[in-house]
């Protein structure tokens, strides 16, 4: 008996969505966040993919995520020095990719690991991009991981003319949807010059997206659930830290090259 041929993603013609979550000491959240996004995309039945870049964990977080890449379609990437945030969220651009063979069909959700961003946005962020929208974030709204004054504080970093769509969206939040095509384009832009993510914490966030911006045909904003957030540890967020961060961004001549541009594209 002749075994039958399993068929790739790309031979269904199918989409694949790649979830993309930069993980530092998550031991007790990381494991219930898989088993969420199992649920939603096994739930839609979605063509799926989970990204995972430990940078440099110490509680055992590493040792728990090699007993899901048995259980779940995963890759795992270890650093063994902390690298911090905006090279683990490069890290996962570049994997996704490499990996996508279509990456004008393929997307990258990115989000933090511990619950601050819902997943139960996805199943409508996809809807909106298999509508599409090359980019999807999440509208700055109080029930968001981190309070809504300290968003505005630092806003000038995106300008006012700059949008996602009508809609405002939160330049430094974590939790968007990228169409592959997007990111591959903002890598080749960039070349072999350095880092495509220069900017530390939330302002990477905001360098990402005006990155993306220029080769971003449609984007679109949703409103996150309503439901509470989650808490399964304490808040890693200290304000004075950030603030500095974002000034210090706001600062930088690359930076506002890229929001100039930006805002030239949205114009034309």
């Amino acid at each position: 008996m002749v075994p039958q041929k399993v068929e790739t993603h790309e031979e269904r013609g199918r989409n694949v969505i790649y979830i993309g979550i930069p993980v530092r000491d998550e031991r007790h959240t990381i494991g219930p966040l898989l088993w969420r996004i199992r649920e939603l995309l096994y739930g839609e039945q979605r063509e799926f993919h989970l990204i995972v870049v430990d940078d440099a964990s110490t509680d055992g977080t590493q040792d728990l995520l090699e007993k899901y890449t048995r259980v779940l379609p995963m890759t795992l990437v270890h650093n063994e020095a902390c690298r911090g945030y905006a090279a683990t969220l490069e890290q996962l651009i570049r994997e996704a990719s490499a990996k996508s063979g279509y990456p004008k069909r393929d997307a990258l959700v990115t989000m933090q690991a511990d619950f601050s961003d819902p997943p139960e946005c996805v199943p409508e962020m996809l809807r909106r991009f298999e509508g599409g929208a090359d980019l999807v974030s999440i509208a700055p709204l109080t029930a968001m991981s981190r309070p809504r004054r300290w968003t505005r504080i630092g806003a000038s970093l995106v300008s006012r003319g700059i949008r996602v769509a009508e809609e405002p969206c939160d330049p430094y939040g974590s939790l968007r949807l990228y169409r592959l095509f997007t990111l591959c384009r903002s890598l080749a832009e960039q070349g072999d010059e350095g880092p495509l993510l220069t900017q530390k914490g939330w302002a990477a966030n905001a360098e990402l997206l005006l990155r993306v911006l220029p080769h971003t045909r449609r984007g679109e904003v949703i409103d996150p659930p309503p439901e509470r957030l989650r808490r399964y540890r304490d808040s890693r967020f200290r304000p004075g830290p950030q603030l500095r961060t974002l000034l210090r961004a706001r600062r930088d001549p690359a930076l506002r090259a890229a929001a100039a541009r930006a805002r030239d594209t949205a114009a034309s």
